[in-house]
């Protein structure tokens, strides 16, 4: 509890002085917090899911089989697909399994509709998995929830902790860019805008903290969504298609895999820009505009702190 108080006070400073990012105002958070409750009301939910995509992937192939997990919310789940191979922990055990050429055992603990409180839960049971690696989604039911960022980055980064210290790899696609969600109306979409790009930031700073591994999502489905409104959402329009399930996992991917080593950085890797480190918060703040990139741990001088607080390097991977 200790480390998640400080992991909360982190994220508020980060975002009261980070690349300036601030938080809302008292009247705007009320307003958020109504036309939240009113917004999931018309999203709605179902009690269908996909079928269970637990098993090896690659089982064919040789080594030692390599354990993922999945955790978070309906993006980790895969909600609105009717096929297990096309939920986001089938494609990622698939494309793990044949950038490493080692089978995959996948274990999914998602949960539709789960919020960052929701973490220690999914974490205590898939660490029965003894997981080499994780690939975690949340946020989106944050905002739309109203919860506190604060509150959402300190219950995100006891997790990323636990997991570590039970020498799992972690890598935490960050909230995504909650502004093109067409049944939010205004003023809540501006409003969902602006917190959920600050939540990808204050997780990216946090997550690091924690020891893993951040990639932004944040406008990973705005970048296609004017040209092709209904090719990366579901039929809530809400939820992504299996297209947009496909470009996080995409996004994602490379990170999971360099997180345990086998992933080639010398041909396959671009930096952003080329070579730079930067604060914590800084690179946060940069890579909230940019999906597909990925904030990391790094060092300058033999220090990983200089005067505004951790190093961070800024990479984007392209398969």
């Amino acid at each position: 509890m200790a480390r998640a108080r400080a992991a909360r006070r982190m994220a508020t400073a980060a975002l009261f002085g980070g690349g300036g990012l601030g938080l809302l105002g008292g009247g705007a958070f009320g307003l958020l917090k109504w036309q939240a409750g009113w917004a999931r009301r018309e999203i709605g939910i179902t009690d269908d899911r996909p079928p269970s995509p637990d098993g090896v992937y690659g089982a064919q192939l040789p080594g030692r089989e390599i354990s993922f997990l999945m955790l978070g919310d309906s993006t980790g789940v895969g909600y609105g697909m009717t096929r297990a191979e096309d939920t986001p922990p089938a494609l990622f055990g698939a494309g793990l399994s044949q950038i490493a050429q080692r089978p995959v055992r996948v274990t999914s603990e998602a949960v539709v509709g789960a919020v960052s409180a929701d973490l220690a839960a999914q974490v205590d049971k898939g660490l029965v998995a003894r997981p080499d690696v994780a690939a975690l989604v949340i946020g989106a039911n944050d905002v739309t929830h109203a919860n506190r960022v604060p509150a959402a980055v300190g219950e995100l980064s006891e997790a990323v902790r636990t997991l570590r210290e039970a020498g799992c790899e972690v890598v935490v696609g960050t909230c995504p860019d909650l502004g093109t969600v067409r049944p939010l109306p205004q003023p809540l979409r501006a409003l969902a805008r602006q917190v959920s790009r600050r939540l990808a930031a204050a997780q990216m700073i946090t997550v690091l903290e924690a020891g893993g591994r951040a990639v932004s999502l944040s406008d990973l489905l705005q970048q296609t969504f004017w040209r092709a409104p209904t090719e990366l959402f579901g039929d809530d329009r809400f939820h992504p298609s299996a297209v947009g399930y496909a470009s996080m996992v995409h996004a994602m991917l490379p990170s999971v895999a360099a997180a345990i080593g086998v992933w080639d950085d010398d041909e396959e890797t671009a930096t952003y820009p080329e070579g730079v480190v930067l604060p914590v918060s800084f690179a946060a703040a940069e890579a909230v505009d940019r999906a597909g990139t990925e904030v990391s741990r790094t060092e300058v001088a033999g220090s990983d702190r200089g005067p505004r607080g951790r190093w961070a390097a800024i990479r984007v991977r392209r398969r």
